[in-house]
């Protein structure tokens, strides 16, 4: 006999499926909607081919992708050199901010007189758009692929640090009390009882601040560095080829999807508190 535990499995299954169904045929409509609408709107563009079609962007597509592993230095690199390249300087920067971030974060937390004797500090230099620390990064380090790895740390460390904090100051104070009761040492309170109950809002500053840092990469290699994303965005324009831009672009896209599915399973198996 069926019970009634199994008919309500088998009911929540066929409403996933039903749910996957109806998001993935509205995708397509969505899709297919984009589609003729850019269709329409280069459609007899009086200008000497110049307007992204979506047949030659398609066409640029396939071109880009047969040459994706060419690599002929210094000046001639397939796609996935250019993005090879990118996601280095994006690993670098923004594992240095997350080191950095991180347990500057818990202190502050932690300690109300040092988080309000910084905090002035904080909200003065948090809003400051990340490129405009690329000329002083030009100025100080004096290297292009240097620079680019510290406007990455800068647009990843406010995040990560606020995330953080904030994280702390969410953390339940029953789990606090009880640490003070058995007498746990700083190190134990903030490895064993702070940190775990922060993970949630920390992965959630990661997650931000990595979708901000894949945004700004693309930008600071448009001036610095010569391979990268931005670099063969910036290459591509100046050669006129809009086709190769649009394509840059969904790779771009897409790239930074897979970025934030990764942030957003490993948010998914952290237990919230």
């Amino acid at each position: 006999m069926t019970t009634s535990s199994q008919m309500r499995h088998r009911r929540g299954t066929r409403d996933r499926q039903a749910h996957r169904l109806k998001a993935f045929i509205g995708f397509v409509v969505c899709f297919a909607a984009i589609i003729g609408i850019w269709q329409l709107v280069t459609t007899g563009y009086d200008d000497g081919g110049l307007a992204p079609t979506p047949a030659a962007s398609w066409q640029r597509l396939i071109e880009v992708l047969s040459t994706a592993l060419v690599y002929n230095p210094p000046n001639d690199f397939g796609i996935v050199f250019h993005l090879l390249a990118s996601l280095q300087r994006l690993a670098v920067g923004f594992v240095l901010a997350a080191v950095a971030a991180i347990p500057l974060g818990l202190v502050l937390g932690t300690n109300r007189v040092l988080h309000d004797a910084l905090d002035p500090i904080i909200q003065v230099l948090r809003p400051v758009s990340p490129l405009a620390w690329l000329p002083v990064g030009l100025a100080l380090l004096r290297d292009s692929e240097a620079t680019a790895i510290f406007v990455i740390f800068m647009a990843s460390l406010w995040i990560i640090l606020i995330n953080t904090i904030d994280g702390v100051y969410r953390v339940n104070p029953l789990y606090l009390d009880l640490a003070k009761t058995l007498e746990a040492t700083w190190a134990n309170r903030t490895f064993k009882v702070i940190l775990p109950a922060t993970l949630p809002g920390i992965v959630t500053g990661l997650r931000t601040a990595l979708s901000t840092a894949w945004l700004v990469i693309v930008a600071a290699e448009m001036i610095v560095g010569n391979r990268g994303m931005g670099t063969f965005v910036w290459n591509e324009w100046n050669a006129m080829n809009i086709n190769s831009i649009i394509v840059a672009i969904v790779i771009i896209g897409v790239v930074g999807l897979v970025l934030d599915r990764s942030i957003a399973l490993l948010h998914r198996l952290i237990p919230t508190t």
